[in-house]
């Protein structure tokens, strides 16, 4: 395995649940009472706090036009985070690539890379992260149907990461400064490749680069995108064998109660999110007081199916089991839910749960 892919899969150690890194993904959460400079405050000091538990990896992710996420731009966003940490892991999860020119995507990491040197990973999306009129707003000439030339931009992007170029290519002077060609010998950030389907996991397993799957919103394809991921996987110079990341809905309390309490206030905002009307995380007061409407309680009961919710034995014992059925080689926590201290503990009692290593 080579010295990037060290960086991406270090020691995993499969046949082991203690062995297996337990990451966070943030998404600068905006609750009801709170603005987005709190929020990003509180992001920060999360990271912080995730480097003190043992967590591996510290993700945020690109969306834009929803009021309760203020992650909007990860390099931005990553960089601030890296001038607060030591050691954690820092990265996208991820830049929606079609909605950004390869080059500018090559710069910035490559810059990230330069400020905080083996801890940057660039996980990219093929998603727009956002809806049809913003993706348009963004995208402007590119139009629409970007997603559809994906793998063309991935490749532009990993030949300006790697400034291999072939002769006589359109851009086989263009250099992304800073980066491989600026500081020879340096490397590159570790590239990621995320989906909620088979599209992105037969592509990474193609190329050979680690695979990031959404399992906290896309459940029912998680076993076949991992399957296809690795029946497709090819050795390459980044990876001798394949390496599975999961995103997983977490909510962790003192009391199994107080969690899924908890846990009702993001899964309206997912409610409210997929019916058109993306709006700050409600309080768990008013996700109690809501009139579902009968098919909106089934979404909910749905939703919340495939979240791990309760106190720290229930937590782990879930993580265990879903790390038994899928055999991720590494477990991405989200809590998505109101109120920066409840977010904090559960992460803090997934930590602890877990027995990650201080």
């Amino acid at each position: 395995m080579s010295q990037t892919a060290a960086g991406t899969a270090e020691t995993a150690g499969r046949a082991d649940e203690a062995q297996v890194p337990l990451s966070i993904l943030d998404l600068a959460t905006v609750g009801e009472g709170y603005t987005p400079s709190q929020a990003l405050a509180a992001t920060t000091t999360l990271a912080q706090q995730a480097e003190e538990w043992g967590y591996h990896r510290f993700w945020v992710a690109e969306h834009h036009g929803m009021p309760g996420v203020a992650s909007s731009s990860p390099a931005v966003l990553l960089a601030h985070l890296g001038a607060h940490t030591r050691r954690i892991r820092l990265g996208s999860g991820g830049v929606m690539l079609p909605n950004h020119a390869p080059l500018v995507i090559a710069e910035q990491f490559g810059l990230l890379h330069a400020l905080h040197p083996g801890r940057i990973d660039l996980g990219l999306g093929r998603a727009p992260g956002t809806d049809q009129a913003t993706a348009r707003a963004l995208r402007r000439g590119a139009g629409l149907d970007a997603a559809d030339e994906f793998p063309q931009q991935l490749s532009e992007l990993l030949h300006f990461l790697d400034a291999d170029f072939p002769a006589g290519h359109l851009y086989e002077r263009l250099k992304a400064v800073p980066g491989e060609a600026s500081a020879p010998g340096s490397g590159r950030p570790p590239v990621w490749l995320l989906g909620s389907s088979g599209f992105s996991a037969q592509l990474a397993g193609r190329l050979g680069l680690p695979f990031a799957f959404a399992h906290h919103f896309s459940a029912a394809n998680t076993v076949p995108a991992l399957d296809l991921y690795r029946d497709s996987f090819r050795p390459s110079e980044v990876l001798s064998e394949p390496y599975a990341l999961i995103g997983v809905g977490v909510v962790a309390a003192d009391e199994e109660r107080e969690a899924r309490r908890l846990a009702g206030s993001g899964a309206l905002a997912m409610l409210r999110l997929r019916s058109g009307r993306p709006g700050l995380v409600p309080t768990p007061a008013e996700a109690e007081s809501y009139p579902y409407s009968e098919l909106e309680r089934d979404f909910v009961d749905a939703w919340l199916s495939n979240v791990v919710v309760g106190d720290p034995d229930q937590v782990r014992e879930g993580l265990r089991q879903l790390r038994g059925r899928t055999g991720a080689d590494e477990l991405m926590v989200t809590s998505n839910i109101h109120g920066h201290e409840a977010r904090r503990r559960s992460y803090e009692l997934v930590a602890k749960a877990w027995g990650l290593p201080r």
